[in-house]
């Protein structure tokens, strides 16, 4: 291999990397970007469950209500 030939390969090599670092950086940039984009919706996914939760919590203590209710109506009933 003579000197011409070594340099053509270390220019080809640098053509063949700065190709690669640009690609690695628009995948880099595509990923930032896509990081961003879902952050609002899993924002308001969040936001819609700790919804359900408070709603699951409200439900669970009427039914917890009514059931006391119940058993005091039960109780004065016996009583009676």
């Amino acid at each position: 291999m003579n000197a011409q030939q070594l340099e053509e390969i270390k220019r080809h090599f640098r053509v063949v990397s700065e190709a690669l670092r640009s690609d690695i950086r628009r995948i880099a940039e595509g990923h930032s970007t896509l990081c961003h984009e879902l952050e609002e919706p899993r924002g308001e996914i969040r936001d819609e469950f700790k919804e359900i939760q408070a709603i699951q919590h409200s439900h669970t203590l009427e039914i917890d209500l009514s059931d006391l209710k119940n058993r005091i109506d039960c109780l004065e009933t016996s009583r009676t």
